[in-house]
């Protein structure tokens, strides 16, 4: 390079090594624009906020503009200076999402209790171990479709909470000692440890979305 040439300009906080670079960027303007808009959406000033968060305001004026690398104990002492969680100065960060799109009729079949009884059980889908959702609950939707006017009915027990939602038909179904008579559109969300399952089944095709979260 000559005297006269001058080296190409850096945008502050860019990082010259490759696109690991690239990825800190965004992750540090992500925190730096979450802890702007929390600290102006609370009347303080940069000054304000670094003193209650023990840090330089000249440090914080960085941490805003992307400019510095946020060590955790400063990211928590920041967090703790806005009362908000930790999480909170991340949400807007470019991270990885799943998502399980199943289209009709490829859903999984599965075995359970009355599908001897021409009642199908396809499993819409799930998330169990994926990403952040392995830190959640674990979902699992399940379309059920109740042919047969059976003398015998499934009961079920199970951990977590259970949704259910008429999309056809009706039917009674009974959840410990109460009986709920179900149409389309109708709704109910039960605790899965107590015994349940349909009593009555009053108009066939009947079909019904059964949305159950795990715990962990």
């Amino acid at each position: 390079m000559s005297d006269h040439e001058l080296a190409p300009a850096t945008e502050p906080g860019a990082d010259s090594h490759g696109d690991g670079g690239v990825e800190d960027r965004s992750i540090e303007a992500s925190l730096g624009r979450r802890v702007r808009t929390l600290r102006t959406s609370r009347g303080m000033s940069v000054s304000g906020l670094a003193e209650r968060a023990g840090l330089s305001r000249a440090m914080m004026s960085k941490i805003e503009n992307a400019q510095t690398s946020c060590s955790l104990t400063s990211i928590a002492q920041i967090a703790e200076a806005l009362d908000v969680p930790v999480s909170t100065l991340f949400r807007d960060a470019q991270v990885e999402r799943p998502a399980a799109y199943t289209p009709s009729g490829t859903g999984t079949r599965i075995n359970g209790r009355g599908t001897r009884h021409n009642h199908i059980y396809e499993l819409l889908g799930s998330f169990r171990g994926q990403g952040d959702v392995a830190s959640g609950p674990h979902i699992e939707p399940v379309l059920v479709t109740l042919h047969d006017r059976s003398e015998i009915h499934p009961r079920f027990q199970h951990p977590g909470t259970e949704l259910l939602y008429m999309l056809e038909g009706e039917m009674t179904y009974r959840h410990q000692d109460t009986d709920y008579h179900m149409r389309p559109g109708d709704a109910l969300l039960l605790d899965g440890e107590a015994v349940h399952g349909p009593v009555e089944l009053t108009e066939l095709p009947i079909r019904f979305l059964a949305i159950t979260a795990y715990p962990q």
